[in-house]
C-alpha cells in the first residue's frame, strides 16, 4: 500500500504542546523534570502501572511550581491517554518491546509521538511505524540523546564544512559497565543488561549509530547496505553469558565503512567511540579527544577547544543554555528543547520516523548475521526518497 511519504514532514504549529508522559521509571521520571525547564510545552497527564510513581510525578511537579498532571493507572492506562482530545504529543518511556505498538497506536489517534530507544526491535515493527507515520502524517520522533552531544554537533559542523573531505569510516559504540554502573535504578541485572546479555546481536544500537547516521546523511544522501556482526560467547555466571561484546561492521551505498560496539558487562570505562576518519581530518571523543586536521593534532582539552569553534548549531545553543541552568543532563535537554522548537513552528524534526527505523532495525539484523555465521544481511531501504536514487 502507498502512503504519503513522511520525509521533511511539517505539521501545524504547536504553540504549547501538552504532553502525555507514558512511563515514570528512571527515564520517564529524569524527563519529567527537564520538562520543568522547557518553554511552550507543559507535562498534562501522566501515566504508569504504580500509584506510587504517579504520586511522586506529581509531587516533583508541584515543588518545581508547575501544576499537577492528570493521572492515568493501569496496564492499558496509556491507551485513555491517547484518547483525550487536550494532547498534542505522546512521550513513551517504557521497557523496550512496548515502544512499537503504543507509539503506532498513539498516531493512530492523531498524536505525535516521541519513543525512547530503540523504537523498535523488529523490522517487521519498524516498517510498521513507517507506515504508520506516512499514513497519519503525525511526527514520530525517537529520543536518540547522543545526536545531542556537542562533540556530535560540532563533528557534523566539521562536514557541513567540507573539513573532513571525504568521509571513509566512522565507529560508534555504547560501552558502559552496567554492572557497577547500573544508571536504571534497578538490581545489577536489570532488564537492560539482561536484553543486551540474551539477545545475540545488539539490540541497543541507537547511542552508536544516531551520530553517524545524522553525519553520513542517511536516506538523504547516504544509506545503509548491508552488514556482518559477531558476538563473543561470553562466560555464563549466574545463567547470564556475562563479557558478552557485540561488534558490527556495516557498508553504506557510498562506500563508507562504519564499525559498531555494544558491550554493557566488561569492566571497560564508558565510551560511544564517536570517531570519523576522512581524507582530509580524523577526530574521536573517547578515550581521549583528538583531532588531526591534516596540519596539526590536538588531544584532550586542546582538541576540545578546537572543536569548540564548531558549536554554532541551534541544537548546540540548547546546550550551552541547559548547563547555565544547571539542568540534570543538558544533552538531553537539548534534545527535548529542540524537538519542542520544531513542534512549536511546525518545522520537520530534525530525527524522523526514517532515522528511527533505520537505526533500530538494527537490533534484529546484528542478531540474525551473528547467529547464522557472522553471514552478510541486507539493510531495508525504509525512506522513499532513498529508494529512488
Amino acid at each position: 500500500m502507498n502512503y504519503k511519504s513522511a520525509f521533511l514532514l511539517r505539521c501545524p504549529a504547536i504553540p504549547k504542546v501538552r504532553i502525555a508522559l507514558v512511563g515514570l521509571g528512571n527515564r520517564g521520571t529524569k524527563t519529567l523534570v527537564r520538562y520543568a525547564f522547557i518553554d511552550n510545552a507543559e507535562i498534562s497527564c501522566i501515566v504508569d502501572v504504580d500509584s506510587q510513581r504517579l504520586a511522586r510525578a506529581n509531587k516533583l511537579l508541584r515543588d518545581s511550581g508547575r501544576k499537577e498532571a492528570l493521572t492515568l493507572c493501569g496496564p492499558d492506562a496509556w491507551k485513555e491517554a491517547c484518547q483525550l482530545p487536550d494532547i498534542d504529543l505522546i512521550y513513551i518511556c517504557t521497557e523496550w518491546r512496548t515502544h512499537t505498538r503504543m507509539a503506532v497506536h498513539a498516531m493512530r489517534c492523531g498524536k505525535h509521538v516521541a519513543v525512547e530507544v530503540p523504537a523498535a526491535t523488529t523490522v517487521e515493527e519498524c516498517w510498521l511505524l513507517v507506515h504508520t507515520a506516512e499514513q497519519t502524517q503525525r511526527h514520530c520522533f525517537m529520543t536518540e540523546n547522543c545526536c545531542y552531544d556537542y562533540f556530535a554537533l560540532e563533528t557534523l559542523e566539521m562536514h557541513r564544512r567540507g573539513l573532513f573531505g571525504e568521509i571513509t569510516h566512522c565507529e560508534g559504540a555504547y560501552i558502559h559497565d552496567l554492572s557497577t554502573d547500573n544508571e536504571c535504578g534497578e538490581s545489577n541485572t536489570s532488564w537492560i543488561e539482561r536484553g543486551c546479555l540474551t539477545h545475540g546481536g545488539n539490540p541497543y544500537p541507537t547511542h552508536g549509530i544516531g551520530p553517524i547516521g545524522q553525519l553520513l546523511g542517511f536516506h538523504r544522501t547516504d544509506r545503509m547496505v548491508q552488514l556482518v556482526s559477531m558476538t563473543s560467547a561470553g562466560a555464563k555466571e549466574a545463567g547470564l553469558p556475562l563479557g558478552r561484546v557485540n561488534t558490527t561492521l556495516i557498508q553504506t551505498a557510498r562506500g563508507v565503512s562504519i564499525m559498531l560496539q555494544l558491550d554493557v558487562t566488561t569492566h571497560r570505562p564508558y565510551n560511544r567511540l564517536q570517531t570519523v576518519c576522512g581524507t582530509k581530518a580524523f577526530v574521536q571523543k573517547y578515550p581521549v579527544p583528538t583531532v588531526n586536521n591534516g596540519e596539526q593534532c590536538f588531544t584532550g582539552d586542546a582538541a576540545e577547544r578546537y572543536m569548540s569553534q564548531f558549536d554554532a548549531a541551534d541544537a548546540a545553543q540548547l546546550l550551552r543554555k541547559g548547563e547555565a541552568m544547571n539542568v540534570p543532563n543538558a544533552m538531553n535537554y537539548a534534545m527535548d528543547a529542540r524537538l519542542i522548537y520544531c513542534l512549536n513552528n511546525g518545522l520537520p524534526l530534525d530525527i524522523d520516523v526514517y532515522d528511527a527505523a533505520e537505526w533500530s532495525c538494527l537490533t534484529e539484523l546484528t542478531r540474525i548475521s551473528a547467529q547464522n555465521g557472522c553471514k552478510p544481511v541486507e539493510i531495508p531501504v525504509f525512506c522513499p526518497n532513498m529508494s529512488q536514487k
